[in-house]
């Protein structure tokens, strides 16, 4: 049976508790609440279900739209699906489509809140462990925010929780850039005192200092702050924890989960499940399939190529990366995977591209021929870089599109690095700077008069 991941176990005894004290929508609350967190918040095994109860919430907000937010919009996935999967290839989003509702990350942060808040009030004292719990408890409304940030851009940031009707309930939009900032602050805290290490695969399925150093390498990328990413990069790398499956054993990274080459991973189990197989793996009846492009971008000899589609086919509609190579298993039932959303080879990659732009391009030649060796393929000079991709940048970011393949970053690096316009427009006709985000839901912006619809939808 699968590992059972131990924040699961605690979550049945939270669930209801956080069913009635934290809405859906942080913006659709009740402007009257009964709920009092120190009413919760009393011993240290309710601190850590607290942070636990966090993490359930991470399971919902990721369990279909890691794709739809990452992948769903870019050039490597072909869809014959309706609803979001079209919608998003096609480019004609509106605010009534499931992906442009913010529900599950504002419960996200709302959960967070109340654990920051009060988990210094069950210890008397400051302690490691409380620290830790709250260091946690920071990178998880950052990591909900980097991506509220990503898809909408100026987001309302709510730090405290809802507890009064003296509080303000309907809260306005905050720039984009003050949020980075709130999320560098709580990136910052979490790599100083979330643990280096848990035991056994909590390692990877909780916040630990390199997950932290992970994601804020990602948010210092999107700042454009080379320099800051390097640094960020490099205690990710030069950690002990972390290093690169081999290629005969690169399937396990998605398909068994907890290698050494994952940094973090959202834990599901067969109980709290996914929605992998739906996306990727029900040949003509999944949401998305390789690319005619996608196929394309492969180079001679490259041996991941048979492990992320079925080469078998000459229209291949069945992405196998998750499941393990020939997986033929057309059950629609949903999947106990877990999903990885940070590991070593995609921050390895983004170092590279710091390096880069910090003119080293010896450091970033060395970090991207690491990932092409494994792969079997050809190491690069950097003139035999610019020649087959036109720029050393151009090459970084193959490499992640074949590398990183439907894990959720394709688009974000399209827009990260200016090339969302250019490489959409001839498939879907992109052009306007203000489409790069989504529109805010209908349902947040019936519930709160002080929210107004990004400019691109209105």
């Amino acid at each position: 049976m699968k590992h059972i991941n131990n924040y699961t176990k605690i979550i049945i005894g939270i669930v209801v508790f956080f069913t009635f004290s934290c809405a859906d929508d942080i913006l659709d609350k009740d402007p009257v609440s009964s709920f009092s967190g120190s009413g919760f918040y009393k011993t240290s095994s309710d601190a850590q279900a607290g942070v636990y109860g966090i993490y359930d919430a991470v399971q919902s907000t990721f369990r279909v739209n890691f794709a739809y937010w990452g992948e769903g919009r870019a050039d490597a996935v072909a869809t014959n699906a309706s609803g979001d999967p079209l919608v998003l290839q096609q480019n004609t989003l509106t605010q009534n489509i499931s992906s442009a509702s913010w529900n599950n990350l504002y419960q996200t942060i709302s959960r967070a809140n109340y654990a920051i808040k009060y988990i210094p009030e069950v210890f008397q004292t400051e302690s490691e462990f409380s620290l830790q719990l709250i260091a946690q408890a920071r990178a998880l409304r950052a990591l909900s925010y980097f991506y509220a940030v990503r898809i909408w851009g100026d987001v309302p940031l709510i730090t405290e929780p809802y507890e009064s009707i003296n509080q303000d309930f309907f809260i306005q939009k905050t720039g984009k850039e003050l949020v980075l900032d709130q999320i560098v602050d709580d990136l910052i805290f979490a790599a100083d005192n979330c643990r280096n290490d848990y035991t056994g695969n909590n390692t990877r399925i909780l916040f630990t200092k390199g997950a932290a150093n992970a994601l804020l390498t990602h948010v210092y990328m999107w700042k454009k702050q080379y320099a800051e990413a390097v640094e960020a990069a490099e205690k990710v790398v030069d950690n002990p924890l972390y290093s690169l499956v081999p290629i005969t054993n690169w399937s396990t990274i998605f398909n068994s989960g907890y290698t050494n080459e994952s940094i973090f991973e959202v834990g599901y189990n067969e109980i709290q499940t996914n929605a992998l197989r739906g996306l990727y793996a029900l040949g003509s009846d999944s949401n998305y399939f390789p690319s005619v492009s996608f196929r394309n971008s492969f180079e001679d000899g490259d041996l991941r190529k048979d492990l992320i589609y079925d080469v078998t086919n000459a229209n291949p509609r069945k992405i196998w990366k998750f499941f393990g190579r020939g997986f033929n298993d057309e059950s629609s039932d949903p999947s106990s995977n877990n999903i990885v959303l940070f590991r070593l080879a995609d921050i390895m990659l983004l170092k590279a591209e710091a390096h880069n732009k910090l003119n080293n391009p010896d450091e970033a030649i060395k970090l991207l021929n690491l990932i092409r060796k494994r792969a079997n393929i050809p190491e690069l000079t950097e003139l035999q870089a610019i020649t087959l991709y036109g720029d050393l940048e151009s090459a970084i970011l193959h490499e992640r599109l074949i590398e990183l393949s439907f894990e959720g970053h394709r688009w974000f690096d399209l827009v990260r690095t200016g090339r969302a316009i250019s490489v959409m427009n001839p498939i879907n006709g992109l052009s306007a700077e203000g489409n790069l985000v989504w529109p805010i839901s209908e349902d947040a912006l019936n519930t709160n008069p002080n929210l107004i619809q990004n400019e691109f939808y209105r």
